[in-house]
């Protein structure tokens, strides 16, 4: 019977989908869950959900909802992190402030200065969640799923220096390997691949065929050609033209990690925005300036509308989240394969040590394992290291309230650099710690 704890629980479509997922897990169907988030009113939409859930699948499963974090994790075997520190009115502050110097952010949760700033406010949370798990929680094991995932894992790798059991979970492999299993006519199982690189930013180094063993790779390359399939990842079929291999992150996202696709607001409207034509595609609003915030806006109305008690919606199979099968993995000692996200020692020999990076992982009871890769080929780990050095002084400015290390991560930006001048640079974080003081007291002293 495993007690899991959700910190940031009144983020319910990520809860209603990982605690489906776990009800569906029948090693998992006696477990406590553990609902924790600082707004009242969500935690109780939270938690009549989860009940009603429960109610509708028949399953023994006890819900527990506090406030308090102390409270929630204790005595906690896994603690799943999908919190938002600040919440949206930060999150606008992260678009806005930016957009006034030039920089056009459509999601800005990972990179540039948003990612900056969502970093600057996050891991000072968990580092002390961290804190209450060394006292309260000795032996769970972190599971997070916050952003911007790269700089969070590496400071929880540094704060704990090694000690906490962790691994940072995306989706962005599921999705992008389904979506290539679509595209090259093959059922997902069929499809064969090996991927490593940095989160959001990782890369599918091998496409083969199951049983044949057939390079998918060239018929890749023929497919990305198509009219259809350019209006649906224009972004993501340009760099694989260009660096030859196929990035996990969605065109969006990808847009922003990268010099060349949002140098301005009228680039963005005459020249990006125009490539996304498939009418189903998503990204088509979300390659705009604040495209995911207005998302999450919408979805936020949404859910305070909602009667928390209605059925839940979801399929009555697992989602391809890994959180419910990490667990299980370990509760029941039947390994499974993930991607996840962890320190590197010794796993990409071409990426700086002790950096966070995404690779395969076995996981059993011994817990989450990283399967070491080798060298990425240069191109690519020349791309990461873009970001890993602008994630490596975000690390140090959120862990110690350094205000130049700060500025000096967003001058280091693939994004920020191509738009701004280095006075701009500092004058907008320098606006942006004033606006955000509430939400960063690393800073203030």
């Amino acid at each position: 019977m495993p007690n899991i704890t959700f910190i940031g629980a009144g983020s319910l479509v990520f809860t209603q989908k990982l605690c489906s997922d776990i009800l569906l897990t029948p090693a998992l169907q006696d477990s406590v869950i553990s609902l924790m988030d600082i707004d009242a009113a969500r935690l109780a939409h939270a938690e009549q959900m989860l009940n009603a859930m429960i109610a509708q699948r028949g399953v023994r499963a006890r819900v527990k909802a506090s406030l308090d974090r102390r409270v929630a994790v204790t005595d906690a075997d896994f603690v799943i992190t999908t919190f938002q520190q600040g919440g949206l009115a930060a999150y606008q502050l992260d678009i806005d402030i930016p957009q006034k110097y030039g920089i056009e952010q459509c999601v800005g949760d990972t990179l540039g200065p948003g990612g900056a700033f969502r970093a600057a406010r996050t891991i000072p949370v968990l580092t002390e969640l961290c804190d209450d798990l060394a006292e309260l929680a000795p032996n769970a094991v972190l599971l997070n799923y916050v952003n911007p995932m790269a700089a969070n894992c590496w400071a929880l790798d540094l704060y704990t220096q090694g000690d906490l059991p962790f691994v940072g979970l995306c989706h962005s492999v599921q999705d992008t390997s389904e979506m290539l299993a679509r595209w090259l006519g093959l059922p997902y199982e069929a499809l064969v691949y090996h991927c490593a690189g940095i989160n959001h930013q990782a890369w599918f180094l091998e496409l083969q065929h199951r049983p044949s063993h057939e390079d998918l790779y060239a018929r890749l390359h023929e497919v990305i050609q198509h009219d259809d399939i350019i209006a649906q990842e224009p972004v993501r079929t340009d760099i694989m033209k260009h660096f030859g291999y196929f990035v996990t992150e969605s065109s969006g996202h990808a847009s922003e990690y990268m010099p060349y696709f949002r140098k301005s607001a009228a680039m963005i409207n005459t020249q990006l925005v125009p490539r996304f034509t498939h009418a189903k595609n998503d990204w088509y609003d979300f390659a705009r300036t604040g495209g995911y915030l207005r998302h999450c806006q919408q979805r936020l109305e949404k859910s305070e509308v909602s009667n928390p008690t209605d059925s839940p919606v979801l399929a009555g199979v697992r989602s391809h989240e890994y959180g419910s099968h990490i667990i299980e993995a370990m509760v029941t000692n039947h390994p499974t394969r993930i991607h996840g996200n962890v320190p590197n020692r010794g796993l990409i020999s071409n990426l700086p040590e002790g950096c966070c990076v995404e690779v395969a992982c076995l996981v059993d009871a011994r817990g989450v394992q990283p399967t070491a890769v080798g060298a990425l080929p240069s191109q690519l780990a020349a791309l990461n290291r873009t970001n890993i050095n602008f994630q490596e002084l975000l690390t140090q400015a959120a862990l110690y309230g350094d205000r130049e290390a700060l500025i000096h991560a967003v001058m280091l930006d693939p994004l920020a650099s191509a738009v701004c001048t280095l006075d701009q640079i500092r004058a907008m974080v320098n606006e942006m710690l004033t606006a955000q003081a509430q939400w960063l007291p690393q800073f203030q002293a």
